[in-house]
């Protein structure tokens, strides 16, 4: 009786921790769109027949929203199929999926892949475009920024925001796509920033993942007890922010009608064994606001130079 109580209050301990503070944001409407561009594997020669062919893409899929009549969709998709936009793939159905180069991805030396958590989709793709310009104009000309909206995350306020189990879609998909930009640039230094849920996607897929760092912040967990548990040669780093709310998450993992809820092991404790980075007293969302000691953290670390 004592052991179902514990886990009853610790599921609600989790669902008002982790929902609560988001009430209220909306999740992707499901505006029609037609099946993305076939192509093949990412290579640096077939760049800009790429970036030309989402282009085509990204058209398409206006104009399907606009004869939905969805104004909204329809506007974001006229920004993104400008041609200073640069997309290795687009699809817009079930939310969007969309991944996006800031800066020179051929000639690049590093490449800095952000995967993003819970509510981004093309609705608030702007909000995740913001920090990886910010991240762009922050590491400089050498280094490709790769915005990986890969896959359909969960909503704030869905319960899926609180398993593993987008991530565990997710996570075959981020390391092929990492694969193929091993393929693509094999001695650029690659480098994977997971921010909140996203940390769960990169932490199951970081098993044999070719890649210098996996940088966890914001993170609610990862679903594993310790850092060697992911089976990376890469170096795994973790950081929060002082006004971040989640982490007054509590850090555990429970089973729960049939299912785990939760991410277990706080990422920034020792216990967890990760290197642990300065991310200032930012907040949830404010990771890669310019100037703020967050960004200059992980662009160091992206730069092979944090201390």
């Amino acid at each position: 009786m004592a052991s179902r109580l514990r886990r009853a209050l610790l599921a609600a301990l989790v669902t008002t921790s982790v929902v609560v503070p988001l009430m209220g944001a909306a999740g992707p409407s499901e505006v029609p769109a037609p099946a993305p561009v076939a192509l093949g594997p990412v290579s640096v020669q077939g760049l800009d027949h790429r970036y030309e062919a989402n282009r085509e893409g990204i058209a398409a899929a206006e104009a399907m929203a606009a004869r939905h009549g969805d104004r909204a969709r329809e506007r974001a998709l006229r920004k993104m199929r400008k041609p200073s936009r640069h997309f290795l793939s687009f699809d817009g159905r079930h939310g969007g999926r969309a991944v996006e180069v800031y800066g020179d991805l051929g000639r690049a030396t590093r490449v800095a892949v952000l995967v993003p958590g819970s509510d981004t989709n093309l609705e608030t793709y702007d909000r995740f475009r913001a920090g990886a310009l910010a991240l762009s104009h922050q590491l400089g000309s050498r280094t490709a920024v790769v915005g990986w909206l890969g896959y359909k995350t969960p909503g704030t306020v869905a319960p899926q925001v609180l398993t593993t189990g987008r991530a565990a879609g997710a996570a075959p998909r981020l390391a092929a796509f990492v694969r193929e930009l091993n393929a693509a640039k094999p001695r650029a230094r690659i480098s994977l920033l997971c921010h909140s849920y996203g940390s769960v996607v990169c932490a199951r897929a970081a098993r044999g993942l070719k890649a210098a760092d996996i940088v966890l912040y914001g993170s609610p967990g990862t679903g594993f007890d310790d850092a060697r548990q992911l089976h990376t040669r890469a170096t795994v780093w973790a950081g929060r922010g002082g006004n971040d709310w989640i982490g007054g998450v509590p850090h555990v993992r429970i089973r729960l009608l049939g299912t785990t809820v939760g991410f277990g092991t706080d990422p920034v404790s020792g216990r967890f064994g990760a290197r642990k980075f300065d991310a200032g007293d930012v907040g949830h969302s404010d990771y890669l606001k310019p100037g703020s000691a967050a960004l200059v953290s992980m662009g160091r670390i992206v730069e092979g130079r944090y201390a």
